[in-house]
């Protein structure tokens, strides 16, 4: 917040004072006089920070009271090119730090010998070398009863820890490297404790992809292995609940890295190759996350839990970028309504879902707004940039109203960025930490009046600044000046009548921030997506298999852990986009080549294969001829037939068609949603029309004709050769009645017979029959076909 609070808060009496620096004065006149007789040493000769390193790697209690003994350790390297004699590592003691901004400017220049370097403790706590060689670099451990220290009253004092020695180019005692840092004292337990909120994020980049196997499971994919490795021994997420379960913290936490390590502990996931196909994950992770999500269980059982939106979505992007892209705030919308869910289902606690944070707590009106949008009335803010303006002299409490229902909860800027650096270091992680209590305890001292503060740190920090965090925690819990208390609570609390509640505009958003949100583009993508994961849902007949997986994957699509990476961002958006295209594009129809059509009417299959393992529906085929004016489909330019297929089958819908007049005709096949929206690509093929000629219909009438007329013929030749037969023979009873036209074995009726066939099975095709590839074919659907992993 701003340092309106950097008063000069009371400190020891004049007297005290003055004694002192009479003290320090008459100390130094000696060695004063002894410099001036010294020649004076040239730039070349003058002592550097860079001659001695000094790290300060521990220092035990990090917040010492009456009684304790002071325990420092740590590492001196001589970095110079010339030997350092009588070496030796001593405590120094400053002046009390009496603001917060003093407190920042002592850790600026912590390592510089120009500037003061306090008062020596005494001979008797120091660690001597005889030399130091150039490269080489010492251990050491100095203890000191802090009453020796002589801290006088509470507050935070510099501390610092400085090797002095000599070289051969000065060859007099001098300080030639220091390490400061702070001493926070408070003797007694303080008047008033302040209300300190830590929040402890478990956060994650994004790991699931919208794949899934087929089956019952449904067989997660995982982009890679990373997180097993933040569940593994001393990995990140490990190391996060293993600290947190022993403090009093609020977890936020982010409902996606419960369902991926869900996913993970549940079954046999899977990783994506490069390649596109994926391998199976190790029994060991999956016993890992296991494990995590028991301990994990553990941990948050009597705490309070606070759920992000699922997904951890970007609030600043969606705001500044993403607004404008129609439906970009029903997924916050979407993400806010499964977190709950998803960690009572995991976790077993009902978490509150009241809190948005946005990326560093940077606020702007818009961003408060899309906030504000999901339902949460909590925003989780930052001082440096909700800033004071109304000149307070103190720190004041977390919670601001700021209209409309909607309470800002305004994190310490100072606390909340304590632990960004690079802390694999222990001279690094030991400077923070005591930095993160000195500016605390500065905090409380700064007015009798109570006050709720909130510590919002980054949202991943490494296994380093966890552990950092921890240990500046333990210490403040066990501390006199600081009382632990829920997020919840803090936001209750009454806010203080002065504090600043004016939220910032929009373009006093940083710059630096800005440049990392998610591109329009991205939110176009997404809305894209969504269009065609729509289109798709609607053919399915168990729609939860795919919106489930991909209303996840659009969520992590606008995840702030992107911000940095949008490479990466960019290609986990067009994997996703590219599954709903593949998986949409199982259901299709199959091209056909030219069809001809022999005649005034026949059926044309065409047919439509589903490769999911799922059966599809609420699809209608129509076929559409180009020129009805020769090809009718269903009596008219078009026809319309259902389409149900089971999965991993085909069917052959049939058309009946009517020619109307030769020639070739493009016939169009397209798949469309009940809705009339079209679903697929569609499918053209031509149809070759040969009709039957009144011309021709004649030349085969006559041939009729000639056909009857000559066996009309044959039949009374042979009568009349039959009669004259039976003239010269005389009439027999066996011959009687041989002539009856009612005979079976009659002439006439065999070739009547011969005749009728011609119309028969057995006869050639007659022209106006169906060609082949027209011919009518069963209804039932065809044989299962290959099966894929949908």
């Amino acid at each position: 917040m701003a340092e309106a609070a950097d008063f000069q808060r009371t400190s020891a009496s004049p007297a005290r004072r003055w004694l002192r620096r009479a003290g320090a004065l008459l100390c130094g006149a000696p060695l004063l006089a002894g410099l001036l007789q010294l020649p004076a040493a040239g730039p070349a000769q003058a002592a550097s920070s860079d001659t001695v390193s000094v790290s300060l790697d521990s220092l035990s209690p990090n917040a010492p009271t009456d009684g304790d003994t002071l325990t420092v350790s740590g590492t001196v390297t001589n970095n110079g090119k010339q030997t350092v004699t009588d070496a030796h590592v001593g405590l120094r003691v400053g002046p009390p730090l009496t603001t917060r901004s003093a407190i920042d400017s002592v850790a600026r220049h912590s390592d510089e010998t120009q500037g003061s370097t306090g008062t020596d403790v005494g001979d008797k706590y120091e660690e001597n070398f005889d030399k130091l060689p150039p490269g080489v670099a010492e251990h050491f451990t100095i203890s000191v009863p802090v009453d020796k220290l002589d801290l006088g009253d509470d507050g935070v004092y510099e501390f610092g820890v400085a090797l002095s020695g000599q070289t051969s180019a000065q060859p007099w005692d001098q300080v030639l490297g220091i390490q400061r840092t702070f001493l926070p004292w408070q003797s007694s337990d303080a008047d008033t404790r302040t209300k300190t909120t830590f929040l402890w994020p478990l956060i994650s980049t994004v790991h699931m992809t919208a794949k899934t196997g087929a089956g019952e499971a449904q067989t997660p994919e995982f982009l890679d292995d990373d997180l097993a490795k933040e569940l593994g021994p001393g990995g990140r997420l490990t190391r996060m609940v293993e600290l947190g379960k022993d403090l009093d913290v609020t977890w936020v936490i982010d409902p996606d890295l419960l369902a991926s390590v869900d996913a993970m502990a549940a079954g046999n996931y899977r990783l994506q190759d490069p390649d596109g196909t994926s391998t199976p994950g190790s029994r060991e992770n999956q016993a890992a996350a296991k494990q995590w999500l028991a301990g994990l269980q553990k941990a948050v059982a009597g705490k309070e839990v606070v759920a992000l939106p699922f997904g951890d979505p970007d609030l600043a992007s969606l705001a500044h970028r993403g607004t404008s892209v129609t439906g970009s705030l029903s997924h916050l919308k979407d993400a806010s309504d499964v977190a709950a869910i998803t960690v009572k289902t995991v976790l077993h606690v009902t978490p509150s879902t009241d809190f948005a944070w946005p990326v560093d707590g940077a606020v702007d009106p818009s961003i408060m707004k899309v906030a504000t949008s999901a339902g949460a009335d909590r925003v989780i803010a930052r001082s440096d940039s909700l800033q004071e303006t109304a000149g307070l002299t103190y720190t004041p409490s977390a919670a601001r109203p700021v209209g409309g229902g909607t309470t800002a909860v305004v994190a310490d800027a100072r606390l909340s960025t304590a632990f960004e650096d690079d802390l694999t270091k222990a001279g690094s992680a030991t400077l923070a930490v005591q930095r993160f209590l000195a500016q605390s305890l500065e905090l409380n001292a700064q007015t009798d009046k109570q006050r709720s503060i909130v510590v919002a740190p980054q949202r991943m920090p490494t296994a380093s600044q966890a552990q950092a965090m921890a240990t500046a925690l333990k210490a403040l819990q066990g501390g006199t000046w600081s009382q632990p208390q829920d997020l919840t609570a803090t936001a209750k609390d009454k806010p203080d009548p002065g504090a600043t509640t004016r939220i910032p505009s929009r373009s006093a958003y940083p710059s630096s921030l800005r440049r990392q949100e998610l591109r329009g583009t991205a939110f176009q993508q997404i809305a894209r997506t969504q269009d065609k994961l729509d289109r798709f849902r609607v053919v399915l007949t168990n729609q939860s298999r795919v919106v489930t997986p991909f209303g996840r994957a659009i969520n992590r699509e606008m995840s702030a852990s992107w911000r940095g990476r949008s490479d990466a961002a960019d290609g986990y958006r067009d994997g996703v986009e590219d599954w709903v295209d593949d998986l949409a594009e199982q259901v299709k129809l199959i091209d056909k080549s030219e069809t001809k059509l022999s005649g005034r009417s026949a059926t044309i299959p065409v047919t439509v294969q589903n490769n999911l393992v799922q059966p599809v529906g609420h699809l209608v085929l129509r076929l559409t001829s180009t020129q009805p004016t020769r090809l009718e489909i269903g009596g008219k330019a078009y026809d319309e037939q259902p389409v149900e297929i089971s999965g991993g089958h085909s069917q052959s819908v049939k058309f009946t068609t009517s020619a109307n007049a030769n020639g070739r005709v493009t016939v169009l096949a397209q798949l469309f949603t009940e809705d009339g929206q079209p679903y697929g690509d569609a499918v053209s093929f031509d149809v070759k029309v040969t009709e039957v000629t009144p011309t021709v219909m004649l030349v085969i009438g006559g041939g009729v004709l000639l056909l009857v007329l000559a066996g009309f013929r044959m039949y009374t030749q042979r009568k009349r050769a039959a009669a004259r037969q039976a003239e010269e023979d005389g009439p027999g009873p066996a011959e009687e009645g041989a002539d009856e036209p009612g005979n079976p074995e009659a002439p006439g009726d065999r070739l009547t017979g011969e005749s009728g066939s011609a119309s028969g099975a057995d006869d050639p095709e007659h022209p106006s029959d169906p060609a082949p590839d027209t011919a009518p074919e069963s209804a039932d659907p065809s044989g299962t076909g290959e099966r894929v992993d949908r």
